[in-house]
């Protein structure tokens, strides 16, 4: 199977990939179910279009993630949308991110994928994810703590637990403040046609990490996973895992199941000898840390380190030379030129809202069939630049030379896992796919 830069190919064979589906990339009938959408949630209460001097409930951008999340069937996107409006209204959502403390913020966002401060080739938002951090010491301190102490205002239905709460604060500031900050520059393909990043590229490196330690986290995992795909859904581009052990058949085993086909055909695993090819050819080499053979200076843990196309862009105030710990969002100035980053959640108890930043408001310039040429350049010129191929193939080719490792312990759990497995009457589990890049 042959895909470029910009596709992704669904199990049925559709295009599915950044930019297909997204604005100013729809088709005739992806557009008609689109407007059918709108008109229904109208319909039913959950959508106010934009108004005079009014902004509309909810932009287009979102409604659009949740019909690409159901193959564009208006009624299944509706509960979709219907469910997650009414999860977030019984937990608050918007309240616990506005006030949530920092410190525990902080607290929480060590524990998961770090945005880098950097984007791939298309313009989205890059994360890196160390998951050897996630020992099962650290995850049941964590977790105790969140279950003992109240950090924000908001209330909640008791159904969702803390420590999955403060996850999806996270999830908040992807779809709040980075994906908005990425979609603001206009270096990017699409920007022209006014297409907004609603995505991320995920860097997951799994190297360090034995099975005992994935089984361990396994129950933590699952759940975060699935209440992110059923409430975030079309957030992610693409997931390279590096680094998997000889034993990684087993465990992509348990996370296939939880997700639909179309999040699995997005994650690719990556031989030692392929990671750096693959990963230029879908982020430029100054925007990889070093760990992975790129340039950049950034280490797990850090706090992002800016693009400095983000810096060109922005307008720093009150003090402010770089983003602070802690929640933000970007809302739009009075004029409707330029965005406003606001720091918000609370520090030693007291509210704050505090001015960082704006950033211009990326415009669509010239005739929507202007717009149209240059996206269809733009995307000519980035289809050109590579070709990705993936094959199956078997789990234990993905590391080489791992039978030389001392892991005889490993291969024991690996044999009481793969025994629980079989005992709960799963089944194989699909392989996953190796990436490989060819110039």
């Amino acid at each position: 199977m042959t895909a470029d830069l910009e596709r992704v190919t669904s199990v049925g064979g559709h295009d599915i990939g950044y930019p297909h589906g997204h604005l100013g990339h729809l088709t005739a009938e992806e557009e008609k179910s689109f407007q059918e959408f709108k008109a229904f949630l109208q319909e039913k209460g959950l959508y106010t279009p934009a108004g005079e001097g009014k902004t509309a409930s909810c932009d287009d951008a979102t409604l659009l993630r949740f019909l690409r999340a159901r193959r564009w069937s208006v009624q299944d996107a509706y509960v979709q949308f219907r469910d997650t409006e009414e999860w977030r209204r019984r937990n608050q959502l918007e309240v616990l991110y506005d006030t949530i403390d920092v410190d525990a913020y902080e607290e929480t966002r060590r524990l998961y994928p770090q945005w880098t401060g950097r984007r791939d080739r298309r313009g989205i938002p890059l994360y890196l994810f160390q998951i050897r951090h996630l020992d099962s010491k650290t995850v049941s301190t964590y977790e105790k703590s969140t279950e003992a102490t109240t950090v924000s205002k908001a209330k909640t239905d008791g159904s969702t637990p803390q420590r999955l709460l403060r996850l999806f604060a996270l999830y908040e500031n992807l779809t709040r403040f980075a994906q908005p900050l990425c979609s603001a520059l206009r270096d990017r393909p699409h920007a022209e046609r006014g297409t907004p990043v609603t995505l991320s590229t995920n860097i997951v490196d799994v190297s360090q990490v034995s099975l005992r330690m994935f089984w361990n986290l396994k129950g933590h995992m699952q759940a975060a996973s699935t209440l992110a795909t059923a409430h975030y859904p079309e957030t992610l581009d693409r997931i390279f895992i590096i680094g998997a052990p000889y034993f990684f058949g087993t465990v992509w085993g348990w996370i296939k199941r939880w997700f639909d086909p179309v999040t699995v055909s997005k994650i690719f695993i990556l031989p030692p000898n392929e990671v750096k090819s693959t990963l230029e050819a879908f982020i430029e080499p100054r925007n990889i840390p070093k760990a992975y053979g790129g340039e950049l200076d950034f280490e797990f843990f850090d706090r992002p380190n800016l693009d400095p196309k983000i810096r060109e862009a922005v307008s720093w105030e009150n003090g402010f030379t770089d983003f602070p710990e802690g929640p933000a969002y970007w809302v739009p100035e009075e004029d409707g030129k330029r965005m406003v980053c606001l720091a918000v959640g609370s520090k030693g108890g007291k509210q704050r809202r505090e001015r960082v930043c704006t950033v211009p408001v990326a415009v669509c310039e010239g005739t929507e069939e202007e717009r149209a040429a240059v996206g269809e350049a733009e995307t000519a010129q980035v289809n050109g630049t590579v070709e990705v191929k993936t094959e199956v193939q078997e789990a234990q080719t993905v590391v080489d030379g791992v039978e030389a490792l001392a892991i005889s312990e490993e291969r024991v759990v690996a044999q009481e896992m793969s025994e629980k497995v079989a005992g709960s009457g799963t089944q194989t589990a699909e392989e996953p796919k190796i990436a490989t890049v060819s110039a």
